[in-house]
């Protein structure tokens, strides 16, 4: 698909899952910048990680520095969810981080419903193939997509909800949170507090201490 308006093009009902997330990634980057409302991006940010983790973390958009070194969450608030997975006893190369755009939106902002719903199937075909035991949604956004609702991260968090595959019956559990750059901006005991509550609850699921 040429970049275009998102509207211009019917949403993939699914994605094919033969060759793996390499193959999956070089169908990825090939609609890149999928939408004219994107244009402005200059990398694609596929996302990274354990091709077979049990846990994936999913934000909203690359932000700029991702933007610019084609990777996810690179920033500060990369760092902080870096400084998170290493609370949780785990490294970054043991998750797998992706977001739900693969193009960073102009000036950061909140990605647009015929953006998500481009982006929808490449987040689907990522999580049909890692199958992770759980997944964490890092800001509303991407809570909204995966559990289908329209309530806001600040009532949804703390609450695990299921990301149930349209297309197979594959379900997994999934911890709405705040996202690291929420964290950053309310650094607060009580907001640092609820987000390692979240982060407990995940090991839990793992069967981790």
């Amino acid at each position: 698909m040429p970049a275009g308006p998102c509207g211009d093009a019917e949403p993939q009902a699914a994605v094919p899952v033969a060759g793996g997330l390499d193959a999956l990634k070089r169908a990825v980057e090939a609609e890149f910048p999928f939408c004219e409302s994107l244009a402005g991006a200059t990398a694609c940010v596929f996302g990274e990680g354990d091709p077979t983790a049990d846990l994936v973390f999913v934000g909203e958009a690359p932000g700029a520095d991702e933007d610019r070194l084609g990777r996810p969450f690179v920033g500060a608030a990369g760092r902080k969810l870096d400084e998170i997975i290493k609370a949780m006893g785990l490294e970054r190369d043991e998750v797998y981080i992706c977001n739900v755009l693969k193009a960073r939106p102009p000036g950061n902002r909140t990605p647009l419903p015929d953006e998500v719903a481009q982006a929808t199937p490449w987040l689907y075909g990522q999580l049909r193939l890692i199958r992770p035991s759980v997944i964490v949604a890092l800001g509303g956004p991407a809570a909204k997509l995966l559990l289908q609702t329209g309530q806001g991260i600040t009532r949804l968090r703390g609450r695990m909800g299921v990301w149930q595959d349209p297309d197979s019956d594959l379900s997994i559990p999934v911890m709405p949170t705040f996202h690291p750059a929420y964290l950053l901006r309310n650094y607060t005991p009580e907001v640092r507090g609820q987000v390692w509550q979240d982060m407990q609850a995940v090991m839990g699921v793992m069967g981790r201490d």
